[in-house]
């Protein structure tokens, strides 16, 4: 198989995440009870880090931060801390954390895919599929702590693409810790499409931590709004939230859309 070489726009990405470093640390809201480990435990993990390998975990390494209303209680929200691996250019795997720290707890995982892998899914299996255009025009998805070129680069090649979300750890409430273990069945998250979805101070906290502003970055992305395309699930929570919601110019569902 022929290995492509990487365009222009690639090596400038690489060079531009080579040269900036992590600055902002957030901490995990919430402990897990136990007691702390012992020596014996100590010795196990060095142990199993020098003789075992923890390939799949590598290249694991693009951060994304973003929010996730569950499906089924839209109220309940949450701040989602993504380490993904690129696998192919049409699909991604990340883990979900509720935090940066090596102290951060795991709470999910989330598939990443293209909108062409999307529109060969059966119409069964797309109802557990949130689209990514409300959180990419927003402002809200962010890289933390790339140059902003690098970031708007990485937000192009999401555009039109779907995330499959569970949540195994309910660790947040919106602005509030959650349970301080991993209770319940794990829940369906979907994502925001309209201005007002967000409970007030959750994007908010997320921009004070990373020193970063979400209507900037909206405005900064402006140019990506040709190339959104119509998806579905947009209006799947249409009218669960409360308050007022106002659309995000770019984001319209593909039902609406064909009519």
């Amino acid at each position: 198989m022929t290995q492509r070489n990487p365009g222009p726009t690639a090596l400038a990405l690489t060079a531009a995440l080579a040269a900036t470093a992590c600055t902002s640390a957030v901490t995990s809201p919430v402990s897990p009870p136990g007691q702390a480990e012992t020596t014996k435990t100590n010795v196990l993990e060095a142990g199993a880090a020098a003789l075992q390998t923890s390939a799949p975990l590598s290249g694991m390494d693009i951060h994304l931060v973003g929010f996730h209303p569950m499906k089924d209680d839209p109220t309940h929200q949450m701040e989602a801390h993504h380490f993904c691996r690129q696998v192919n250019e049409d699909f991604a795997q990340c883990s979900l954390f509720d935090g940066n720290t090596a102290a951060a707890n795991l709470t999910g995982v989330e598939y990443i895919i293209s909108e062409r892998l999307f529109d060969q899914l059966p119409a069964h299996e797309r109802q557990y599929w949130h689209p990514h255009n409300g959180e990419i025009l927003s402002g809200q998805l962010t890289a933390p702590n790339i140059p902003a070129v690098a970031e708007k680069e990485l937000m192009r090649t999401k555009m039109n693409s779907y995330g499959k979300t569970w949540h195994t750890w309910q660790s947040e409430h919106g602005t509030e810790p959650g349970d301080t273990l991993p209770l319940g069945a794990p829940k369906l998250a979907w994502s925001f499409n309209r201005d007002g979805e967000a409970q007030p101070g959750l994007v908010e906290a997320r921009d004070r931590a990373f020193g970063v502003s979400t209507d900037e970055i909206r405005q900064d992305r402006q140019d990506l709004l040709p190339l959104a395309h119509p998806q579905s699930g947009v209006d799947a929570l249409k009218g669960k939230f409360p308050g007022r919601t106002q659309p995000i110019p770019g984001v319209v569902d593909k039902t609406a859309a064909s009519r």
